[in-house]
């Protein structure tokens, strides 16, 4: 294990606690294993999965995506139990979602409890930054009261657990993923752009892996086995990402008033009752019009990262490069 400076967990080699998922002649290791690299091309995606599942915790990677044209592609780094808990899965969701010449990538975030993917939940984010030119860290805090989404030292989504919420709450144990592959059927703009190979290899790299949590087996009675949990539990709490702090929920309500393109809690369009999970900010509501997407006045701040030059005119299975994850909200 080493530790990343300004980063309170310890980092593991990719041999301490990962395995390759799909398209492993597409996942390149260094040496150290320190870093991973997954490619899409014409024959395969990649991607990578823990080698045990958490009941709560911390899951983190500094990741830098694909350059140039990526329309139709998506990389995922989220937690899911869908392969042991088929009708009832939980999922976290960090999903960055490619584009044209000129645009920027986009990142959405999901939160998906036993199964109710057909509910929504997705959140959308432009990045104040370039994600392809320098690595950035993405981080999801899971624990029984909580799940906190970072990009750097920033929240941009919290979700607290509420008795409303009820089974909606992920409360099963999940593993890790990591993808990249073509989601050329609704990645961009609803899948008017897909994915062009003569572009590829699509290269989006991963480094500085952390996980912090309980590794449980999911078959296990929860309720039980929460107590072996107790001291993973109080390390997770521990870490300086746990706690919403004021100073924390200041810098979340700026990046979402500054960046976020999309909420399905304002959606009211799509779904006219509130979800029991969202905190509405009558700041933040008053930027949104009844489809969930920014109101055409100015008041959002888009993000400022470089615009990709256009080039001069020139010239699912789990081993295929459709990774077989089924986006039902979208």
């Amino acid at each position: 294990m080493t530790a990343t400076a300004g980063f309170d967990v310890p980092t593991l080699a990719f041999e301490e606690a990962y395995s390759p998922l799909f398209g492993e002649g597409n996942l390149v290791r260094s040496v150290d294993g320190r870093n991973v690299r997954l490619i899409l091309d014409r024959n395969s995606g990649a991607g990578f999965i823990s080698t045990e599942m958490y009941h709560h915790g911390l899951f983190s990677a500094s990741i830098k995506l694909p350059s140039d044209y990526t329309a139709g592609i998506v990389v995922a780094f989220y937690t899911s139990n869908g392969d042991v808990f088929e009708k009832n899965h939980d999922e976290l969701d960090f999903e960055f979602l490619g584009n044209i010449w000129g645009k920027e990538w986009r990142v959405q975030t999901n939160v998906y409890g036993n199964g109710s993917v057909s509910r929504g939940r997705e959140e959308r984010y432009n990045l104040p930054f370039d994600p392809t030119k320098e690595f950035h860290r993405y981080s999801i805090i899971w624990t029984a009261e909580n799940i906190i989404f970072y990009i750097d030292n920033t929240p941009i989504r919290q979700v607290r657990r509420t008795e409303a919420m009820g089974g909606d709450y992920p409360s099963k144990p999940m593993s890790l993923y990591a993808t990249i592959w073509d989601a050329s059927n609704w990645a961009t703009s609803g899948g008017r752009y897909k994915v062009d190979y003569n572009h590829a290899p699509f290269i989006s790299e991963f480094t500085d892996l952390a996980l912090l949590g309980c590794r449980l087996d999911p078959l296990q009675q929860i309720p039980s086995a929460t107590k072996n949990c107790s001291v993973d539990d109080a390390e997770l709490m521990a870490t300086s990402l746990a706690v919403m702090t004021p100073e924390r929920r200041r810098a979340m309500l700026d990046f979402r008033w500054r960046f976020m393109t999309y909420s399905f809690c304002y959606d009211t369009k799509r779904y006219p009752a509130t979800f029991p999970d969202c905190d509405l900010v009558e700041s933040e509501k008053s930027r949104f019009r009844d489809t969930g997407h920014p109101r055409p006045d100015g008041n959002n701040i888009r993000a400022t990262a470089a615009r990709r030059p256009k080039p001069a005119k020139s010239r699912r299975t789990r081993v295929s490069r459709n990774h077989p994850k089924n986006k039902a909200d979208m």
